[in-house]
């Protein structure tokens, strides 16, 4: 069908020695999923039912800049492990969860802390403070079965090149399986459907000039650089 306005461009992340690309249709973020972490942000590490926000596809970006956004003074990096679904629906099996996987790649989820705050302060959605431009640097896919299993792997951030993040993947309350399974019981997952799966203990501020290096065993590092 003809579009009465120029259609948007599809969002297309590189895979690891691949010439084609994965295309993105969902951005869904798990929340509070490392203990450490929740404790830092004041929360009760107990497991407790996941809880999900989202992302816009457009926030994913493998450029490795990162621009500082407006309207913030307190922007935080959280290093996580970005899940590529090549398939979907509704109420998946645990045990089945993984089959629905294409693969994995590092990422960030940059928030704007002081807005993201203030939202939790008033009762308001997140997105001001976390589904802003380019607020989700990502690095290459690596396909599942180059990968394996996510159940464990060290995951670490550094700004400057000092360690401000570190945890390994078995540290996660929900793992993989057990997040796609949650999620499909909410929303109906598909083919191009990107979850991030939590961030563990460390976060904090950026500035312009920052270089983060964010990696997870078995994947491609992400560099990127606050412009």
């Amino acid at each position: 069908m003809p579009t009465v306005i120029p259609a948007p461009q599809p969002i297309i992340l590189p895979v690891s020695d691949s010439e084609a690309g994965f295309p993105v249709r969902r951005v869904y973020c798990v929340g509070r999923n490392y203990a450490a972490h929740a404790v830092e942000m004041g929360h009760d590490p107990d497991k407790e039912p996941p809880f999900f926000f989202q992302k816009n596809p457009d926030n994913l970006d493998p450029s490795g800049q990162f621009p500082y956004p407006p309207l913030s003074g307190d922007v935080h990096h959280e290093i996580e492990l970005a899940v590529m679904l090549k398939s979907g629906g509704s109420d998946i099996p645990v045990d089945e969860a993984l089959d629905h996987v294409y693969g994995y790649a590092v990422s960030l989820d940059m928030t704007r802390r002081d807005l993201q705050g203030q939202a939790k302060k008033a009762g308001r959605p997140w997105e001001a403070g976390k589904a802003f431009e380019r607020s989700a640097p990502v690095g290459k896919i690596v396909p599942a079965t180059r990968f394996g299993s996510p159940e464990n792997g060290r995951i670490a951030l550094t700004v400057n090149g000092t360690l401000r993040q570190e945890g390994d993947l078995n540290q996660l309350i929900w793992k993989v399986p057990e997040i796609i399974a949650n999620l499909s019981g909410l929303f109906r997952l598909d083919a191009g459907d990107v979850i991030l799966t939590g961030t563990p203990a460390g976060v904090g501020p950026v500035e312009k000039g920052d270089v983060l290096e964010a990696s997870i065993a078995g994947l491609p590092p992400l560099n990127v650089t606050v412009v």
